[in-house]
Protein backbone atom coordinates (compact mmCIF):
# COMPACT_ATOMS: atom_id res chain seq x y z
CA UNK A 1 0.00 0.00 0.00
CA UNK A 2 1.32 3.36 -0.95
CA UNK A 3 0.52 6.52 0.89
CA UNK A 4 -0.04 9.83 -0.77
CA UNK A 5 2.03 12.81 0.26
CA UNK A 6 0.07 15.33 2.33
CA UNK A 7 1.19 18.23 0.11
CA UNK A 8 -0.32 18.80 -3.31
CA UNK A 9 1.93 18.43 -6.35
CA UNK A 10 3.31 21.84 -7.34
CA UNK A 11 4.22 22.32 -11.01
CA UNK A 12 7.69 23.57 -11.91
CA UNK A 13 7.62 26.97 -13.56
CA UNK A 14 9.80 28.14 -16.42
CA UNK A 15 11.66 30.68 -14.24
CA UNK A 16 12.62 27.86 -11.87
CA UNK A 17 14.12 25.86 -14.72
CA UNK A 18 15.95 28.91 -16.07
CA UNK A 19 17.42 29.72 -12.66
CA UNK A 20 18.43 26.11 -12.01
CA UNK A 21 20.11 25.48 -15.35
CA UNK A 22 21.79 28.88 -15.55
CA UNK A 23 23.16 28.52 -12.02
CA UNK A 24 24.43 25.04 -12.88
CA UNK A 25 25.99 26.23 -16.13
CA UNK A 26 27.60 29.26 -14.51
CA UNK A 27 29.04 27.17 -11.67
CA UNK A 28 30.37 24.58 -14.13
CA UNK A 29 31.95 27.27 -16.32
CA UNK A 30 33.53 28.82 -13.23
CA UNK A 31 35.05 25.53 -12.16
CA UNK A 32 36.37 24.83 -15.67
CA UNK A 33 37.95 28.31 -15.83
CA UNK A 34 39.42 27.85 -12.36
CA UNK A 35 41.12 24.62 -13.45
CA UNK A 36 42.27 26.31 -16.68
CA UNK A 37 44.09 28.91 -14.58
CA UNK A 38 45.62 26.21 -12.37
CA UNK A 39 46.78 24.24 -15.41
CA UNK A 40 48.12 27.38 -17.08
CA UNK A 41 50.15 28.20 -14.00
CA UNK A 42 51.40 24.62 -13.73
CA UNK A 43 52.73 24.55 -17.29
CA UNK A 44 54.85 27.62 -16.68
CA UNK A 45 52.81 30.67 -17.66
CA UNK A 46 54.00 33.83 -15.97
CA UNK A 47 51.82 36.48 -14.33
CA UNK A 48 52.24 38.79 -17.35
CA UNK A 49 50.85 36.10 -19.68
CA UNK A 50 47.52 36.11 -17.83
CA UNK A 51 46.97 39.80 -18.59
CA UNK A 52 46.63 39.39 -22.35
CA UNK A 53 44.28 37.62 -24.72
CA UNK A 54 41.33 35.74 -23.32
CA UNK A 55 42.87 35.16 -19.87
CA UNK A 56 41.33 38.22 -18.15
CA UNK A 57 37.87 36.90 -19.07
CA UNK A 58 38.82 33.38 -17.95
CA UNK A 59 39.99 34.83 -14.63
CA UNK A 60 36.85 36.94 -14.17
CA UNK A 61 34.39 34.08 -14.66
CA UNK A 62 35.24 32.29 -11.38
CA UNK A 63 35.52 35.62 -9.58
CA UNK A 64 31.97 36.69 -10.47
CA UNK A 65 30.38 33.41 -11.57
CA UNK A 66 30.53 31.37 -8.38
CA UNK A 67 28.99 34.04 -6.12
CA UNK A 68 26.32 34.77 -8.73
CA UNK A 69 25.50 31.05 -9.06
CA UNK A 70 25.24 30.82 -5.26
CA UNK A 71 22.82 33.76 -5.16
CA UNK A 72 20.76 32.23 -7.96
CA UNK A 73 20.47 28.95 -6.04
CA UNK A 74 19.38 30.80 -2.89
CA UNK A 75 16.74 32.71 -4.89
CA UNK A 76 15.55 29.44 -6.43
CA UNK A 77 15.21 27.82 -3.00
CA UNK A 78 13.34 30.82 -1.60
CA UNK A 79 10.94 30.85 -4.54
CA UNK A 80 10.36 27.13 -4.16
CA UNK A 81 9.65 27.37 -0.43
CA UNK A 82 7.26 30.29 -0.95
CA UNK A 83 5.42 28.50 -3.76
CA UNK A 84 5.08 25.27 -1.77
CA UNK A 85 3.91 27.19 1.26
CA UNK A 86 1.22 28.95 -0.74
CA UNK A 87 0.14 25.69 -2.35
CA UNK A 88 -0.29 23.94 0.99
CA UNK A 89 -2.59 26.64 2.38
CA UNK A 90 -6.31 25.87 2.23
Amino acid sequence: MSTQSPEPEVPVRRIDRVLAFSALGLAAASIVCFFAIIIGTAVGMQQEDFGAGVWPVVAAIPYWGLPLAFVMIIVLLAMSFIRKGRASRP
